[in-house]
């Protein structure tokens, strides 16, 4: 086999010489961690990630703003309609609980804005395709 660079004979070489910040030790664990194993773990920690329901910079001020305070049984509620809101394949939903109304982005599982009683007034409510009440 030729050198290469006049240097080296293989790849394995040069693979030594430049990843040797990598210990035996480590490289054994990794061995003995399936491909498998190591994606369902990311999927499994995404998922829960991702069935949890947030709310935006936005959302929290406002509900602290407008003194609003959501019980247990509330949050379970809007977690509900947010799900309903999911499985009819609606983007942008209004989630109405109890005298409490809240926008939320649901792919994103976000709550972007929240009212109570006093702010929904009006009873106009822009930029949604679809409205959970529960």
């Amino acid at each position: 086999m030729k050198p290469i660079a006049n240097q080296f004979s293989s790849i394995e070489q040069i693979t030594d010489q430049y990843l040797q910040k990598q210990s035996v030790r480590g490289t054994a664990k990794t061995a003995e961690t399936s491909f498998e194993d190591i994606l369902r773990r990311q999927q499994r920690l995404a998922g829960d990630a991702a069935s949890e329901l947030r709310f935006s910079k936005h959302a929290a001020s406002r509900l602290e703003s407008r003194n609003i305070s959501l019980t247990a049984e509330q949050s379970a509620r809007l977690e509900s309609g947010v799900e309903r809101a999911e499985a009819k394949g609606i983007n942008e939903s209004l989630v109405l609980i109890d005298s409490l109304a809240f926008i939320v982005n649901v792919p994103n599982r976000t709550v972007v804005t929240a009212m109570d009683q006093n702010d929904t007034k009006s009873n106009i409510f822009t930029n949604i395709d679809g409205a959970v009440i529960m």
